[in-house]
């Protein structure tokens, strides 16, 4: 149910100048707009006394929303947050002194004093970001989504995706995502264990403050999953409340079940592992309850080597 703020706004149809005039427009008359450099920008929607601090890229936000909106403009819409959109053009781990000096301000201003509760989030790159920025806001709460914990070569050189990035300074003021985390009240990071990287960055972020939540066979846009299953909203919902547990998590992860595209690669991961009686069960169970025609013909194929032997 939509929160009766009249916030809808809708920017699917501009070009991405108007667009990023539109986005300025919004934040001037509801909040802020703040350009922070060539490559970032922050804009404020103020409403709620909860306030979502979500870091975002531009082309993440142009493929994953209906109207070209960030995540947080959804939370004011449905359900009356704030919002404080963190925006980057391209893959920057939001390592820019006018950021570092963005968040300063705002914690000398006491700007998150204001919000009875703060939650920060953001995934890959931008999950580093929100670990990493949360420091500003002490008692906050943060769902990260396999975040990388640093791109230190000294510290994390087994990770080969991101070699460019490297040259980057990660020593520095809010640099190591772990140790940032340290002041948030509690974070949650959800990765896939099987994401091998993903899954080493995740074990430095083991702290007595962080729920670590898997979810294997998902692969590595678990962001892109969460929002096309409707999870996303009730996890940061939980997340504000600080009543997401195991048991909640697994609940929500039930709809995996009628989700094609985590149903896909589960069955190539049984396929890749010759596991052909589990596939064969999976195929049946799918099947059964949808319109599966990769799962039906792959069905009939295990069905007739089972035959054959």
């Amino acid at each position: 149910m939509a929160a009766d703020n009249g916030f809808t706004p809708d920017f699917s149809e501009l070009g991405r100048g108007e667009w990023l005039t539109a986005l300025k427009g919004l934040g001037e008359e509801h909040g802020f707009a703040e350009p922070l450099g060539k490559r970032h920008a922050g804009i404020f929607i103020e409403d709620g006394d909860t306030l979502l601090v979500s870091f975002e890229t531009m082309s993440g936000i142009e493929a994953l929303s209906e109207t070209r909106t960030p995540l947080g403009f959804d939370m004011v819409r449905d359900h009356g947050w704030s919002s404080l959109s963190v925006l980057s053009h391209g893959d920057t781990w939001f390592r820019d002194p006018r950021v570092f000096g963005f968040f300063d301000q705002l914690l000398d201003d006491g700007f998150f004093d204001e919000f009875e509760r703060v939650v920060f989030y953001g995934a890959g790159p931008c999950g580093y970001a929100a670990a990493a920025y949360s420091v500003a806001a002490p008692g906050a709460r943060a769902l990260l989504l396999q975040p990388q914990a640093t791109l230190d070569p000294r510290v994390t050189e087994w990770d080969d995706r991101f070699t460019d990035m490297r040259r980057q300074d990660f020593t520095s003021r809010y640099g190591f995502a772990p140790d940032m985390i340290d002041a948030a009240e509690k974070a949650w990071v959800l990765y896939d264990p099987y994401e091998r990287l993903d899954a080493m960055h995740s074990a430095l972020f083991e702290r007595g403050n962080v729920d670590r939540y898997r979810m294997p066979f998902f692969g590595g846009a678990l962001q892109t999953d969460l929002r096309l299953m409707d999870i996303l909203p009730k996890l940061l919902i939980e997340v504000a409340d600080g009543t997401l547990d195991t048991a909640r998590f697994a609940e929500h992860m039930r709809a995996r079940r009628n989700h094609p595209p985590y149903l896909r690669k589960l069955l190539a991961r049984t396929d890749a592992s010759q596991r052909d009686r589990l596939g064969l069960m999976l195929c049946r169970h799918v099947t059964a309850r949808m319109n599966a025609p990769r799962f039906r013909r792959r069905l009939a194929q295990l069905e007739a080597q089972r035959a054959a032997r």
